[in-house]
Formats: C-alpha cells, structure tokens, sequence
C-alpha cells in the first residue's frame, strides 16, 4: 500500500513556495493592469445626457406624482428597500386643474402645458354665429343655447401644448417629455423632469384676483461640465376655419387670431397666407396669440430679454415659439420669470400690467419695466378719433347704462358739433335751389354739347358764389368718424357682447341677424337723399337717391350693429335737421320781405 507524501518532506515545501510565489506575481499584475492600464469606469448617466428621460421623484401610493423626493441611484435603496429610478415611460400622464373665479385651467403632465384656458363669466364667450332665421326666432323670443365660454387654449394636434417649454442643444430636452406634478393649492402648480444633465422646474402661479399669472423656469446643470442651448417656450392655437374669417368690405370686419411677438421696436403680427414662418431677433418684449378681444401670452418680468420669435400662422393653427441663449455651469441652476395675460384686451386692465400681486410672486417690489401690452388693441391711424369717441361713449354709458343709447347720444354730440357746417351747407343748397331754373335753361340749350353746359353750369356757380360740393361737406366729414366707430367697436372690449335692446341686438359688435336694422338705414337714407335739392341731371339724381343707398345698406349688412345705429340715428337726426332748417330759412326770407339768403341774391340778382 502506498502512503501519502508527507507533507512536511522538502519537496512539498517547495510546492508550495512556488504556488504562493505564483498567486503573489498575479495579484501584483492584476493591481498594476487596474491601476495604471485599464480603461476609466463609465460615468454616471446623468453627466452623459444619454439618460432617457428620468423624473424627479416616482409614483407615490395614490399613484400621483411626488416632487422632491430622494432618488436614488439604479439599484440602490431608499428606506432600505432596493428600487430603481422610473424611467420615463414609467411616470403616469396627469390631468392638473385648476379652478378660479376667473377661469379654469387644466393642464398635462406630458408637456407640462395647457390643454385648456376657459374664461368664466357672461361676457367671456365666442362670438356667435346666428343664421337670419335664428335670428328672427331670438326677435320673436325664442330661447337659443349661448355661445361658448371663451377658451384660449386649444392644442394644436401634434404640436407642444401651449406654454411648455423645451431646450435645443447639445442636450435637448423635448417638449413632450414627462413632468412630475407637485400638488399645492389652486393658486400655483408645479412640474418638474430631470432628462441627462438637465433638472428643471417649471411652476405657475396666479395672484389672488385677475388674468394675470407669473411663470418661473428653473434650470439645473448636474453634470460636471458647462452646458450651453436654447430654451424655448411655445404657444399655439388651433383654430376651426368655418368660424373665423378675415376682414373684407362685404363680408364683415372678420375675426382672424394672429401669432404676435414684440421684438425690438416692432410688434409683429402673422395670419394665414402664403408666407412661410417668420423668424425675428432681438430683445423680446412679450410673445403669444392676439385675438379680435381676448389675449394669451408672456413677456419677461425683468425686461426685454435677447431671443428671438417664430411666428407661423396656417388656417388651422396659430403657433409661436420664442428662444433665449441659455448658459449654465456646472452645478448652477438659472432662473427665468415671465409674467403671463390670458383674458380679455380690456385696455383698462393692460395699462396695469404688471400687478403688484404678480410682482410680489416674482420677489420685486417695483415694476422694472412696463411690457406696454396694451399695444395690442390697435386702432391704427384712427387711433385719435377712436380715443375721443370711446371716450365720450363711455361717459354717456356711464349716464345711461345701455351702450347701444350711448352710441345714440354720441351722434347727438357729433350732429351739434357740426350744426354750424350743416346750417352753411342748407344754405348753399337753398340758393342751388334757387338756380334750378337757370340750370335747366342751360341744360336744355347745350343738350348736345355736354362739355360746353357742364362749363356754362360751373361759370353759372361762379357768378352766384355757390359751391356746388358745400352739401357734401357734412358728409364728408362724417366719413372719418363712421370709420373710426367702425375701428372703435372690432377693437373694444368694452362694447363685446353688450346689448342694445330686445334678444336679437344683444352684440353691438356683431351684425344684426335679422338684417333689420340695416334695412331702416337704407330706407332713412333714400328719405334724406330725397329731401335735399338735387344738383344734377334727372339719370345722376336717381343714382344719388336709390342706387347708393342700397349699396351702402349692401355693405353694412355684415357690419357691427352699432354702426348701423350710429348710422341710421344720424339719418333720423339729419331728415329732422334738414326740415327745421329749411322752414327756419323760409321763415327767415318771409321776415326780411320774400328776400332770398345772401348767396343766392348775389346769384345775378333775381329771385323767384
């Protein structure tokens, strides 16, 4: 039998020196190879921006999001539970609303935008479209659901929801990535997201009263190097072309949004045509949609701030993107605030912007600057009529309680103001009177010559000192106020959705459905037409008395009702005015002996 070796015998010791000589040299390779040749450990991946989009924060037990919670690193503990950071498809899509007196917001958590910005109140709805016949069911009663509540907020399908925000750069963050939802009360909410090196925070706060909110983005480089990129905030309105039309002559004065951005010195404004978007750089003063009476947009509570704006405006939708240069270090979180207006373009309330409640929300005492968003009510090269008018409008509101007698007694102020035109104007019309006779002599002996009796006709006003035009010259200076009221009522808020009397005039901003009104305004006009001395041949006088008025009545049919009434009661007021004048006038020759006015009794010197 053999016997084992015996382990004390040399040739076993020196096995086993040679084995301990043999794991010293491999472990002294191995910490030469990891120290000095093998390859660095891959950072973490927030300081890669290769993460895939991780939030802040995971699903809490009532399935809602949290903020602010500790995350741990993949397959570490919290708590001493193993868990891992939730990816982004991982963190649930959310509804977040918010009800105010002044309206109610709902917004997403994927995009953290709003998908909806409805305007509370009787005042603060669409304009509504009624055919004649609903017209004339309103007139005789009938009860008709309302329009709408105005809505500021409608998505654009397959566009980032109104005010959210991405970063475009070496390490972009989309604008439809997953934000946690931080639950507060109804006067703010809060999102936040972390994607690569990026965590950010975005809340929303609104003062206690008002349209008014105040936007704060907050931007944290986590990685270990300076990051550099773009942040854009976004803002888009789809619109439904069957109720929205632009301005024409016939066709009413239309009520088309535009993509607006003040950039530099200039307000720019886009609506749909065949341009491609518009890109305008510099400092930006504020940015979002314009509407005929409602507004929704932001502008930098600090200041312009260096960006610049994309406007792109198509049939259906109305978009508009503005960017700002963002620098971050390494560790560093920047700050932007932007103040927000989402309600009507009342410009009372706009002057007022910002609001010491929105002001306080931002930590400023004081107003560094105004955003002037009340530019965005624009009368144009009218404005210095416009002013006066509304002006007086709202004072005889004030008196009367009713907008639509208001504008009645604004025509009354205009009709006095110019009664000493009127007064000169009857009276060169009286002594044109007076020449009838002589005009048709001349007519008659130059009938084939109608250049020689327009010429005999002229030298025949020159004699008698008349000015054949003197009628017109109320006429024509009731034109720029006409427009002006016209600019006045698509542009004032004040007057959107105000009646007049009955159901049907309950807008006089909005044309009258049952075309009522603008029919006695052509009917008004024939009358006055009528009654005035006709200057002109028998073919010219029957254009002047029926072919204008009905196309005058034509173009208004679609024009705002209280246009038409400031219309017609100028029409009323002038049928009386022109009868009182004229029996003053007559009056007046009967006292002083059958004598005719002083124009017409230098007119040659007989009287009839």
């Amino acid at each position: 039998m053999n016997l084992p070796d015996d382990p004390f015998s040399p040739n076993q010791n020196d096995s086993q020196k040679r084995l301990l000589v043999a794991l010293g040299l491999s472990f002294a390779a191995i910490t030469v190879y990891m120290l000095f040749l093998a390859p660095p450990p891959p950072p973490p991946p927030e300081a890669t921006g290769l993460d895939a989009g991780v939030a802040v924060g995971g699903p809490t037990d009532a399935g809602t999001a949290g903020v602010g919670a500790p995350t741990p690193p993949v397959g570490g503990t919290l708590d001493g539970i193993a868990v891992g950071m939730p990816t982004e498809a991982e963190v649930p899509v959310r509804t977040v609303e918010r009800a105010r007196q002044e309206a109610r917001y709902a917004f997403s958590s994927e995009g953290a935008g709003f998908t909806s910005a409805e305007l509370q109140g009787p005042k603060m709805r669409e304009q509504q479209e009624l055919t004649v016949a609903e017209g004339f069911k309103k007139l005789f009663g009938a009860e008709l659901p309302p329009p709408p509540q105005m809505n500021l907020v409608k998505p654009v399908p397959g566009q980032p929801l109104p005010l959210s925000l991405s970063i475009d750069g070496p390490a972009p963050l989309p604008a439809n990535a997953r934000w946690t939802v931080a639950e507060g009360d109804e006067g703010q909410v809060r999102f936040s997201t972390r994607r690569g090196p990026w965590e950010v925070t975005k809340t929303l706060q609104w003062p206690k009263a008002g349209f008014e909110l105040v936007y704060t983005v907050q931007v944290k480089n986590t990685s270990a190097q300076p990051l550099t990129g773009e942040l854009q905030l976004h803002h888009n309105r789809a619109i439904d072309p069957n109720f929205e039309h632009a301005p024409s002559f016939f066709g009413g004065v239309g009520n088309q949004s535009r993509a607006a951005c003040h950039v530099g010195e200039d307000l720019h404004k886009l609506v749909p045509d065949d341009e491609p978007p518009q890109d305008f750089r510099g400092p930006v003063h504020y940015f979002g949609i314009d509407q005929q009476y409602f507004l929704s947009l932001l502008y930098p509570i600090e200041g312009p701030r260096a960006g610049h704006c994309v406007l792109t405006a198509t049939p259906t939708a109305r978009q508009v993107t503005a960017g700002f240069p963002l620098t971050v270090n390494a560790g560093e979180t920047v700050t932007m605030r932007f103040g927000g207006w989402f309600g009507p373009k009342d410009p009372d309330l706009l002057q007022l912007v910002p609001g010491q409640d929105v002001l306080g929300a931002a930590g400023l005492t004081a107003a560094p600057w105004s955003p002037a968003i009340g530019k965005t009510v624009d009368f144009g090269i009218w404005e210095l009529i416009c002013r006066p008018l509304l002006f007086f409008m709202k004072k005889f509101h004030g008196m009367t309680g009713n907008w639509g007698v208001a504008i009645m007694l604004l025509t009354l102020l205009v009709k006095l103001v110019l009664l000493p035109l009127t007064y000169k104007s009857m009276v060169g019309m009286e002594a044109v009177k007076e020449l009838q006779p002589k005009m048709e002599e001349l007519r008659k002996k130059y009938a084939d010559d109608r250049e020689r009796m327009n010429l005999e006709v002229m030298k025949l006003y020159q004699q008698a000192k008349v000015n054949p035009l003197g009628g017109c010259l109320p006429l024509l200076i009731q034109m720029p106020v006409w427009i002006a009221l016209f600019t006045a009522l698509r542009n004032s808020f004040d007057i959107y959705w105000e009646p007049f009397v009955g159901p049907i005039w309950r807008d006089l901003t909005y044309k009258d459905p049952t075309y009522l009104l603008p029919l006695a305004l052509g009917v008004s006009m024939i009358i006055t037409q009528k009654m005035q001395p006709q200057m002109m041949d028998a073919a010219q006088a029957r254009i002047m008395i029926w072919v204008m008025p009905i196309i005058f009545t034509l173009t208004l049919l679609q024009y705002p009702a209280g246009l038409s009434l400031y219309i017609f009661t100028n029409n009323i007021l002038s049928i009386g005015q022109q009868y009182g004048l004229r029996k003053w006038l007559d009056r007046k020759k009967d006292k002083g002996g059958g004598s005719s006015p002083p124009a017409v009794a230098s007119a040659g010197g007989k009287r009839k």
